[in-house]
């Protein structure tokens, strides 16, 4: 029993070792200067336009305001006595 947990334990560092590595990051080499702009795209089509929606229905008319309390009646009215002319 030993022997075989000991060779399966070697058998599985040998498969591991001899897996491929990736190398190292590729940097690009030295490039030139860049090229002249290309040219712009043109003006993609217009969307189509929504629906318009439906009109709403149109409220009830409120019912008529309460008519206010009545004032009260006045007093009748006095006699105020003569003006006398001023004094000059």
């Amino acid at each position: 029993m030993k022997h075989s947990i000991l060779i399966a334990a070697l058998f599985a560092a040998l498969s591991l070792a001899a897996c491929d590595k990736p190398s190292g990051v590729n940097t690009p080499g030295a490039t030139g200067a860049p090229g002249p702009a290309g040219n712009d795209g043109g003006q993609g089509a217009t969307g189509r336009t929504g629906n318009t929606g439906m009109t709403g229905e149109q409220g009830s008319q409120g019912n008529q305001g309460n008519d206010g309390a009545k004032g009260k009646t006045g007093d009748p009215a006095t006699q105020m006595p003569a003006a006398s002319a001023p004094k000059n």
